[in-house]
């Protein structure tokens, strides 16, 4: 039951990180599918065989790759968020750990392999 309420927990993060864009989508749903196969394996095979994350999910598993599409959509949405930020008057000291947060998460995603397909 830890596993499965802690893949809950993972996939419930990635699911508010689909409309948060400070928070990433794809780790926290592969993550949820890594503690899924630990303690429920139906939420698994329901998760793996989803129209939109299973995809991600096998990519990954398989290669250690993020479709170019996810990339351009990723880094793009940290852009915006910076932007955001910047537009909205954050202080100076934010800014500068949001920009090095998100320039390492960008650079980890554009470092790693895009999917074969």
């Amino acid at each position: 039951m830890l596993w499965t309420g802690l893949g809950c927990v993972a996939l419930a993060l990635g699911l508010v990180g689909v409309v948060l864009p400070v928070l990433p989508t794809t780790p926290f749903v592969i993550l949820a599918a890594f503690l899924f196969s630990k303690g429920s394996p139906r939420l698994r095979h329901w998760l793996i065989t989803h129209r939109v994350f299973g995809p991600l999910i096998d990519d990954w598993e398989a290669h250690g790759a993020i479709p170019r599409p996810v990339k351009r959509l990723a880094c793009a949405v940290m852009a915006l968020a910076f932007g955001a930020s910047l537009w909205a008057g954050f202080p100076t000291a934010v800014l500068i750990v949001q920009a090095l947060c998100l320039g390492a998460a960008a650079t980890y995603v554009l470092t790693r392999p895009s999917a074969p397909r």
